[in-house]
Order: C-alpha cells, then sequence, then structure tokens
C-alpha cells in the first residue's frame, strides 16, 4: 500500500490493530479498521431489474458516479468538521472510548477518500478509459476538494504541535502532505513501469524493442506533464509548486529507466535513439513545450542520463558516424579520380563543364551534421565529423595535383568541372557554423585556395608564358616611344586563348580573368622594379606609357566580365606618377599614400622603386624610406586592399641597398 492508515508518533507503537497506552487512562485495544467507503452500499441496493446487460452496465455506472458526487463534494465539508469535532472532544475533562474510535473510524475514512482522490489524478473519464484524454472535470473538483482537505489537515498538525503526548490525539500528525508526495511518487513509478510493458499503439513504425519502449515511456512522461501543466495545476495552491513537483518525480523516474537501459551494452540504432530522447526530445519537446516552457524549473532537475553513461553513447555514436562518413567520402573520392583516369569527360550542364562531386560530398555532410543536431546537444562535438571534410578536401587535392602532372586529354574540361566544385565547396564552408572550428575551417579554405591555384595555372598556362615573354619588352626605346605595341599585342594572344573558357562556369570563370589580371599586373610590376633608366625623358616616357597600359587592362578585363579586380589599375597609375615626379616632397607624400593604401607595400619595395628615380640625393632616399615607416598605418582598416605587393618579390634590392649606402 501506498499509506499507512494510521500514522504512528515518534515513540509510541502503532495505533491500527494494535496496543495503545495512555498514561492517563487505562490501556485499550483500539478496533482494527475495515474500509470505512459506505459509498458502496449504495452499488448493493437494486431498485429495479434492468432488461439488457448494457442497461445493467449503465445503470451501476450511473450509481457509482451519483454515489461519487454524493460523497466527494462533501470532502471539504467532512474535514472542516472532522476537525470541529476533534476539538470539541478533546476540550472535554473527559470522553468515552466509543467516542474516540467513531471519530478515529471517520478521520480514516475520510483519509482513504482523499487518498482515492489523488490516485485518480490521470484517470480518464468512464466512458472511454483506454483513450488518452485527460481527466475529466468532476475528478480535478474532487481533487481540489481533496488538496484543500490536505491543508486543513497540515494545519490542523500544526496546532497540536507543543502540546503533551498525552494530550494529542492518537491519529496526529496525520502527515497528509508527506503521504501525497510518497503517493505522488509511487503512482508516477507506476505510470512509466505500466508504460514500458504495455503494447500500445503508435510505436510499430519502431525497429527495436528498447526503441519502443523509450517512446511509450517518454510519451507518457509528456502525457502526463501536460495534463499537470494544463489541468492539476489549478487544484493546488501556488505555494505547492505541483507542476515542479511532478516534473521532479517524472524526471526522477525517467531518469532511472533510461539509466538502466543505457548501462547495457546497446545497438547503433538503440544508441542513437536513446541520445535522441535524452538531448533532443525530452528537453526540447517536453520541458520547452509550448505549454510548460518557462514553468518548469529545468535547472534543478540534473542530467537525465549519468555522465559516463551519456559519453559513452556519444562516443559509440560518433565513432560509428565517423567511420561511416570516412567510408562515403573515400569512395566520392576514389569513383572520382577513376573517371578522370578513364578519359571520360565531365557532362555539359547549361552548356558548362560540371561534376557532382561537390554536391555529393557536402549532401553527406549536410545529413550527418543534420542527424548529430538530432541527435548530441554539444555541437562542439560536430568538430569530430567536419575533420573528416578538411582530410577529405587535402586528399581531393592531392588527386588534381596529381592529374594535371600527366598527358590527358580530358585535362582543361575535367579541372573546369573541379574549378566548379571548389566554388561549391567554398561557398559551404564559409556558410558553416557552430560545426566546424576557426582552426578548421581556414585549414579548408586554404586548401582549397591551393587547389584553385594548381586549376587556375593548368588553364593559363599558355598565357602565363606569353606575359613573361611580352612583358621582357617593357622598358625598352621602341616601347618607351610608343612605336612597340607590347600591350595591344599581349592582350590580343590573351583573348584568343581565353576563347577556349566558354565552357567554364560564368562564376569560375570570373575568378580566374581576375587571378589572371592580377598575374599581368604583378608581372608588369616586377619587371618595372627591374628597370635600369637613365635619363629623366625615360622615366617619364615610360611612365606614360604604364598609364596608357593600365587603362587597356583595365578595359580588356573589365569587358570579360571581371569586376573585383578594377582596382589593379590603381597600382600602375600610382606607380607612374611617383616616376615622373621630381620633387622630393611631392615623391615622398605619394610612397606614403602607396603605404597606406596597400600595408603590403614593404621597406624592400619602397627601396626598389627609389633606386629607379632620378635626380634624388642619398639623404632624400633616407628621408623618403623613414617618412613612409613612420606613417604606416598600425591597424589596417577594413576596406584595405587585397594583398598585392607580397607576391612581388625584390629580395635583390637589398644588396643594392648595402651598396648605395642607403641603410639608416
Amino acid at each position: 500500500m501506498w499509506f499507512h492508515l494510521v500514522p504512528s508518533r515518534g515513540g509510541q507503537s502503532s495505533r491500527a490493530g494494535g496496543m495503545e497506552e495512555n498514561p492517563d487512562r487505562e490501556k485499550r485495544r483500539l478496533p482494527r479498521l475495515k474500509n470505512p467507503g459506505k459509498i458502496w452500499k449504495n452499488l448493493r441496493q437494486q431498485n429495479h431489474k434492468p432488461t439488457t446487460e448494457d442497461e445493467v452496465e449503465g445503470e451501476e455506472a450511473q450509481r457509482v458516479e451519483e454515489a461519487v458526487e454524493q460523497e466527494e463534494e462533501r470532502l471539504e465539508e467532512v474535514s472542516r468538521k472532522l476537525i470541529i469535532r476533534e476539538e470539541q472532544l478533546f476540550s472535554q475533562e473527559s470522553f468515552s472510548e466509543g467516542e474516540e474510535n467513531q471519530l478515529l473510524g471517520d478521520q480514516e475514512a475520510l483519509r482513504l477518500q482523499i487518498i482515492t482522490a489523488i490516485h485518480n489524478t490521470f484517470t480518464s473519464s468512464p466512458s472511454s478509459p483506454s483513450s488518452p484524454s485527460p481527466p475529466s472535470s468532476r475528478a480535478m473538483e474532487v481533487l481540489r476538494s481533496a488538496v484543500v482537505c490536505i491543508q486543513q489537515q497540515e494545519e490542523q498538525d500544526r496546532r497540536w504541535t507543543g502540546f503533551p503526548a498525552d494530550k494529542v490525539p492518537v491519529w496526529r500528525p496525520q502527515k497528509y502532505l508527506s503521504t501525497h508526495n510518497k503517493l505522488l511518487q509511487n503512482m508516477v513509478e507506476s505510470r512509466l513501469m505500466k508504460a514500458a510493458e504495455e503494447d500500445s499503439d503508435g510505436t510499430d513504425g519502431l525497429s527495436t524493442p528498447l526503441k519502443r519502449e523509450v517512446c511509450r515511456v517518454g510519451r507518457r512522461v509528456k502525457e502526463d506533464l501536460l495534463t499537470v501543466g494544463r489541468l492539476v495545476v489549478d487544484c493546488y495552491p501556488p505555494q505547492m509548486d505541483i507542476l515542479n513537483l511532478y516534473a521532479g518525480l517524472y524526471h526522477q523516474s525517467f531518469s532511472a529507466r533510461l539509466n538502466h537501459l543505457a548501462a547495457s551494452e546497446l545497438e547503433t540504432g538503440d544508441c542513437s535513439y536513446l541520445l535522441l530522447w535524452i538531448n533532443i526530445c525530452y528537453p526540447n519537446e517536453i520541458l520547452k513545450h509550448e505549454d510548460l516552457e518557462g514553468r518548469i524549473k529545468t535547472a534543478c532537475l540534473g542530467s537525465l542520463l549519468q555522465l559516463d553513461h551519456l559519453e559513452r553513447l556519444e562516443d559509440q555514436y560518433l565513432t560509428h558516424k565517423e567511420d561511416q562518413l570516412k567510408l562515403w567520402l573515400n569512395t566520392a573520392l576514389r569513383k572520382e579520380e577513376e573517371s578522370w583516369l578513364s578519359g571520360k569527360t565531365p557532362e555539359l550542364i547549361d552548356q558548362y563543364c560540371f561534376s557532382p562531386l561537390a554536391i555529393d560530398i557536402i549532401q553527406v555532410i549536410d545529413v550527418s551534421l543534420s542527424e548529430f543536431s538530432r541527435v548530441i546537444e554539444d555541437q562542439i562535438k560536430a568538430q569530430r565529423l567536419t575533420a573528416h571534410l578538411e582530410s577529405f578536401l587535402t586528399s581531393y587535392r592531392k588527386c588534381v595535383e596529381e592529374f594535371v602532372k600527366g598527358k590527358h586529354t580530358n585535362m582543361r574540361s575535367v579541372i573546369k568541372a573541379q574549378l566548379v566544385c571548389e566554388l561549391q565547396f567554398r561557398d559551404y564552408i564559409t556558410g558553416l557554423t557552430g560545426s566546424v572550428s576557426d582552426q578548421q575551417r581556414q585549414s579548408c579554405l586554404d586548401t582549397l585556395s591551393a587547389l584553385k591555384d594548381c586549376g587556375y595555372r593548368c588553364l593559363t598556362r599558355p598565357n602565363l608564358t606569353q606575359l613573361k615573354e611580352s612583358l621582357s619588352q617593357l622598358w625598352t626605346a621602341p616601347w618607351m616611344d610608343g612605336s612597340l605595341p607590347v600591350m595591344d599585342s599581349l592582350l590580343d594572344s590573351v583573348n584568343q586563348q581565353l576563347s577556349d573558357l566558354s565552357d567554364l562556369k560564368p562564376a569560375c570563370r570570373e575568378a580566374l580573368l581576375s587571378a589572371l589580371h592580377q598575374d599581368l599586373v604583378r608581372q608588369y610590376v616586377k619587371r618595372t622594379l627591374k628597370t635600369r633608366t637613365r635619363t629623366r625623358a625615360q622615366q617619364v616616357g615610360g611612365a606614360q606609357r604604364m598609364t596608357e597600359d593600365a587603362q587597356k587592362i583595365n578595359d580588356f578585363f573589365s569587358e570579360g566580365g571581371c569586376r573585383e579586380s578594377m582596382w589593379l589599375g590603381e597600382i600602375l597609375c600610382s606607380l607612374a606618377e611617383i616616376l615622373q615626379l621630381h620633387d622630393p616632397g611631392s615623391v615622398q607624400l605619394e610612397m606614403v599614400s602607396m603605404a597606406r593604401t596597400y600595408p603590403d607595400f614593404s621597406n624592400a619595395h619602397v627601396s626598389a622603386l627609389l633606386s629607379l628615380k632620378t635626380g634624388l640625393s642619398a639623404a632624400d632616399v633616407r628621408s623618403i624610406r623613414r617618412s613612409v615607416e613612420e606613417n604606416r598605418l598600425i591597424n589596417a582598416p577594413t576596406n584595405q586592399r587585397p594583398p598585392f605587393f607580397s607576391k612581388v618579390k625584390v629580395k635583390w634590392i637589398n644588396n643594392k641597398i648595402n651598396q648605395m649606402g642607403l641603410k639608416n
């Protein structure tokens, strides 16, 4: 049983069917109580004979309900009257044993009815006992009355506190609240045990007994807590905080059952389903249900699963997913590489070379991360999965680099398709949040940059060769006087070779043209810094040609669809301006402006550019170099130009600085 009909006082023997010792009165044996429920007497009375079996059942149910209403409607009043009788009886100088026994029996009758009302908290209406419908309003009214009785009896317990033991009724203290809480605990444990064992509908789609059990128990927790939150709370005073009392009991019982299940060796499917309930379903679908969120003190509940069990299950799940993911990624890359080596050309989609590799890999990663987020709460642990994307990209880059070393007839079309993959991977990784660390993201993007550079070198190799040959004619006399159209010839040649890129996706083509634009300007600047002009007229003439070439280059790439690299023309124009200036102060201002606009415009570049100037004394050179260094921006602004000069190597200038004695 969940209760004792007669609670005992400390130091006293049991009064329910035992001996009661009273110092001021003779020892007497209290009668053993029988079920005092008078309401059932009405059920044994037959007022008339029903004509059919259905009528019998219907009339019996009606009589039960009427009898219950007649009896339980009076719980509060019965409790109040019993308290009055108790005080009247024990205020007398003496009273008979029969009077005390009668009052004791009535107290126990009330106690039984109160316990019955609490026990029926989740009982559905008689018309649909098997349905998950909420308790009837009548049941809630009876419960509310029972709770008032508990409060009345608790107050009466406190009123007797401090009286001598021989002056206190044998049934005091009743401890109704303690009995109530213990009853709730046993009710919760019993309901979850029944849910675990019953073969209810709604779980047939689950593949294992463990999944079905966890689902049934979890569903019972949800239904009961919602019933408490929606209906039962109105039957209790706020200070009892009944919702959090129930939440704590269900949490404790649910936790005990899940820990028992987790202690055994689980299959991977059961492991992931258990984690799903622990990390996602229970906290999000139950505790954070719209009818419960903010009302349950979740911080006081603690973890649903012991930490050692949780870590073991999560590690088991992640290890399985890692092995699975690694196999999928390796298989996809192997098939892609086999396709390259077989001589196949990539398929054309919208007239552009395309490979499904990136889409397949991204889908695999996305599915894995999506499943992970539904099973494990700590999203940082997803980095164990994205680490395999990082490894895959490294292997992918190595495969592409090895492929371009060979002589394959499908090389250019394969590389065009892989550049599309690189762009798709870059967009995906840039957009990943939470599941990838900053270090992983940067590593992946660096790998993709190396992959892209490899593809660009493969597709622009003839252009780069042409660039070096054509730009070697810069700063020659025919070029400076305008008789040798170096840039016109170079751009015509590049245009012819770029016609082969018509089947490259426009976004990739634009990026490739931007890279080629940078290569052209970089080679141009490198050639300029190595020139040996001797007269001011040569510097002025060369500067004019540079300005003209800068305009031609910008026009060419702008017409080709390049929008992001138009700033490169500013570099050539700034250098041309410095070369044609004569006043040291003006040169200094332009050099400082260059250093502030391009943070990677190093001291070596400053020295290389100043070495081209004629008419500057050693003191002028030292002053300009010092001013540039002093006026550099310590914290570069966010709108600074992308790195450029760091890729223009001028190590040779250090020897020249030493020869000229220009060091500070």
